[in-house]
């Protein structure tokens, strides 16, 4: 009886810490500002985390912004989360803000990313298979490489390829513009088996939607394999600890990035419903993404956000 008294105080105790937790934080945590750079697989990733934040009782106002503002946005306090962290494509973002302090890493949220220059399989079947080969096949690209919004790191890398004529690229030119436009460019061309040099990475639908490979040699620019990173601001993690759990805890895989993208595209849903369709058919990731998590009254989160599906 004495053990079975012990037992319960424990777990009265924890109950009673975890929603301490959660009531310790400060009132201006009630409302989770996550930063959105416009891109497929974030929109998938905030997706994920608005229907969790949601449901253990948070508010969420989602912000669309080039990266460089988001990262300012952190810094300033105006954005308080961020989960598209590219890395290395974002290095020097990373080292600006990050490494010195300025923001905080919260943690890893997916691994093994590619992220770099593409080409459709018929363009690397015939011979372009690294940057390298791209200007042995010019014409064929008409000089160019499409890219996505102005400002996006990756383009700056590529910006910084063409300035320094690595890969005898000088006379090249990037073509920037949203990511929806660079892959309607990219189907028009795989429409006409025409080549197009794009920037391409994974997780996302266009790597079932066309036939593509990743080239090989921009490795001192965009890195052999990445990983993506959540950021807060400075303190965040601290100031709103039971938020903090929660986004330690984040971690999402290619495949359930890519399943719910294909969805959204195939099936014509809206990004909220793949995502709820997504988590209803695999509820058991919500129990590891909840573990030392409350919802912000104090309560069950794992009961309170499968409520929500």
């Amino acid at each position: 009886m004495k053990t079975f008294k012990t037992a319960v105080t424990g777990s009265l105790l924890l109950a009673t810490a975890l929603a301490f937790q959660a009531h310790a934080e400060d009132a201006s945590c009630a409302t989770v500002k996550l930063g959105d750079p416009g891109w497929s697989d974030i929109a998938v990733t905030n997706g994920i985390a608005s229907l969790v934040l949601d449901g253990l009782g948070y508010k969420v106002q989602t912000q669309t912004l080039g990266v460089p503002i988001i990262f300012a946005g952190l810094q300033k306090g105006q954005v308080d989360v961020f989960l598209g962290n590219w890395m290395p494509a974002q290095q020097a973002n990373h080292d600006k803000f990050v490494a010195n302090g300025k923001v905080d890493k919260i943690a890893e949220n997916l691994s093994g990313t590619e992220y770099t220059l593409a080409v459709p399989t018929y363009a690397y079947e015939a011979g372009v298979k690294t940057f390298a080969d791209l200007e042995k096949h010019a014409d064929k690209f008409g000089r160019k490489i499409y890219g996505i919004a102005s400002g996006a790191p990756a383009n700056e890398s590529i910006k910084e390829i063409i300035a320094a004529n690595e890969f005898g690229l000088k006379d090249w030119t990037l073509v920037e513009s949203s990511e929806q436009a660079m892959l309607v460019q990219v189907g028009r061309a795989v429409r006409r088996d025409e080549f197009v040099a794009f920037l391409g990475w994974t997780p996302h639908p266009m790597n079932v939607q066309y036939d593509m490979k990743y080239l090989k040699g921009g490795e001192k620019y965009f890195g052999e394999s990445g990983s993506v990173n959540t950021l807060a601001r400075k303190g965040y993690a601290a100031q709103c600890p039971n938020v903090g759990k929660l986004l330690s805890n984040l971690k999402f895989t290619q495949e359930m990035e890519n399943a719910i993208m294909d969805t959204v595209l195939s099936k014509q849903a809206s990004n909220d419903q793949a995502v709820k369709d997504w988590l209803k058919a695999n509820p058991e990731v919500i129990d590891s993404w909840l573990e030392g998590v409350t919802t912000r009254d104090g309560g069950d989160a794992v009961a309170a956000v499968k409520a929500k599906l």
